[in-house]
């Protein structure tokens, strides 16, 4: 199964995403998007395919947002997609591409239903139980 991860190594969410894709038995596609950044063409098919809109694409904790006032309602998707281009960090991350969908990968448990069944347990950081021994998903409170 292909498939490919927009993925920032100094973050717990996609780090964890990526390790619950390998506890698939898939070895992803790994796009470090802040080291390889992308163009508001593609990026509009990404965040098209996972079904959002460019103001959803954005990230704001940790970004340049307010800085460069990207909350203004009167920007256009375009200004936003350049903005994203211009600055990768303000990618809403994960963003996982798989044969059966686009998501963005938030919680990390979002990536599970784009793979095969998990191979066996499987912690998230912090020692919260995802996926039990048997590979099945664990029920969250």
């Amino acid at each position: 199964m292909d498939v490919i991860i927009c993925h920032n190594p100094a973050r717990e969410t996609s780090r964890n995403v990526l390790a619950l894709i390998r506890n698939a038995g898939v070895e992803p596609h790994v796009i470090e998007y802040l080291k390889c950044p992308t163009t508001p063409l593609l990026l509009t098919q990404l965040l098209g395919s996972a079904g959002l809109m460019a103001r959803q694409g954005l990230r704001k904790k940790g970004s340049p947002f307010h800085e460069l006032e990207l909350g203004d309602p009167a920007l256009s998707d375009e200004a936003l997609l350049d903005a994203i281009a211009a600055h990768p960090v303000l990618l809403n991350r994960p963003q996982v591409v798989s044969p059966r969908d686009v998501r963005l990968c938030r919680p990390p448990e979002a990536v599970i239903d784009l793979l095969p069944p998990q191979r066996g347990e499987f912690f998230k950081k912090g020692s919260e139980r995802v996926i039990d021994e048997n590979g099945r998903r664990v029920a969250t409170a």
